[in-house]
């Protein structure tokens, strides 16, 4: 039950280590959660049959309107998994959103090292790894066709995989906004063109990046370079984090790196946590409406995703309000609940605060006796609004 009035979002640190140890059990059980298909695509490209994996969201079936950012998996035969366990995590405390997520088979036959195949002194794609390259491209499309996919599209891999993951970066207009790699295998010269490329490239880009000490010790090395070079890089609409894991092997770095870069993306999509709330929001002396405002417009606008301002944001913003007793801006908290709630109490429960903070008791009354007629939401109750109307009477 939400308790209104009293602000207490989870603690975040705490809740990204239960991340950590949900996604090891997950990796067993992960697919109680969201449906695991396989299919076939016929490439044009590569001239052959390909088996890859469909997640489709819980509520791809019923909600009918949303439309889900792609998340791409090279190497799914082994990535599906972990991928699934740290989503279905997220998204059942809404820290992230639902997504399609398609993994790409590749470890029969030798195909992964086949289907990226580059060229020792440029790096770039060959032979298999150029038919490949627009094989991806091909399932992309497909898959665009069949579902509902958001403009938001992310592409991920592990060592070799993650390495040639990096090469769509080199496109002028690149088909992926997010890139996950995973302790990769680099192509010739390629610590020093992805950074080149991160500086380049106009429109916003989520790059995460990761290593440990544990890793293989030639790859880890041209990691870091490419870290030192990447993070010198400072744009406004690139998003980057690099991780150097202790005590993590080659291997295990994996079960690290998917909840970090997914909670590094989708920042901005989560709620109101604790640190958010005392270090950005409650430390300001106006425009928490505004923030509010903002936030979700970064979610929409950056991700391509539009969900109604959560309950728990708009209690966030109104303790701020509270605390700095900036009581005019209940105004505009109260529009911004008429927009995303119409039906419920919220908007004039807010403009009651308002007016009874600031000592209009009569209006406060009325406004109390307006939400009366309206929709419960959250611990807004009808019972609730009586007293308060009632309280404001007898002032």
């Amino acid at each position: 039950m939400l308790s209104w009035g009293l602000f207490n979002p989870r603690n975040k640190t705490n809740h990204l280590m239960k991340n950590y140890i949900l996604a090891l059990l997950l990796l067993v059980a992960g697919q109680s959660f969201s449906q695991i298909t396989k299919d076939t695509i016929r490439s044009k490209k590569l001239g052959e049959d390909r088996e890859i994996q469909i997640r489709l969201p819980e509520s791809y079936k019923t909600n009918l309107s949303q439309r889900y950012p792609l998340l791409l998996l090279l190497d799914g035969d082994y990535l599906m998994h972990p991928f699934n366990g740290a989503l279905s995590y997220g998204e059942y405390w809404t820290d992230l959103p639902e997504m399609i997520v398609v993994g790409i088979s590749q470890n029969k036959n030798g195909e992964r090292e086949q289907d990226c195949t580059t060229n020792a002194d440029t790096g770039l794609p060959e032979e298999k790894g150029e038919r490949f390259f627009e094989f991806v491209g091909e399932v992309v499309a497909s898959v665009e066709k069949s579902y509902r996919i958001a403009p938001f599209k992310i592409i991920a891999g592990h060592d070799v995989t993650a390495g040639f993951a990096n090469l769509y970066l080199y496109k002028d207009v690149p088909l992926f906004n997010a890139y996950i790699i995973m302790s990769p295998e680099l192509p010739a010269g390629m610590e020093e063109q992805i950074p080149e490329r991160l500086e380049k490239i106009q429109q916003p880009v989520f790059y995460y990046l990761s290593t440990a000490d544990g890793d293989v010790k030639k790859m880890q090395k041209r990691i870091r370079t490419l870290d030192e070079s990447a993070k010198k890089v400072v744009r406004e609409n690139l998003n980057y984090r690099f991780d150097d894991f202790k005590g993590a092997s080659h291997y295990s770095l994996v079960l690290y790196s998917i909840p970090n870069a997914l909670y590094q993306f989708f920042a901005s999509y989560q709620p109101i946590t604790t640190n958010e709330f005392n270090e950005k929001i409650v430390t300001m002396q106006s425009g928490f409406a505004d923030y509010l405002i903002k936030k979700y417009e970064v979610t929409e606008k950056a991700l391509g995703i539009k969900i109604p301002i959560r309950i728990n944001d708009f209690k966030a913003i109104e303790a701020a309000i509270m605390r700095n007793k900036a009581y005019t801006e209940f105004e505009k908290l109260a529009d911004l609940a008429r927009k995303n709630y119409p039906k419920s109490m919220l908007a004039d429960y807010q403009l009651g605060q308002m007016y009874e903070k600031t000592g209009d008791f009569k209006r406060a009354a009325k406004s109390y006796q307006n939400a009366f007629l309206k929709e419960p939401i959250g611990d807004l109750t009808k019972d609730m609004m009586l007293d308060k109307a009632d309280e404001m009477k007898s002032q």
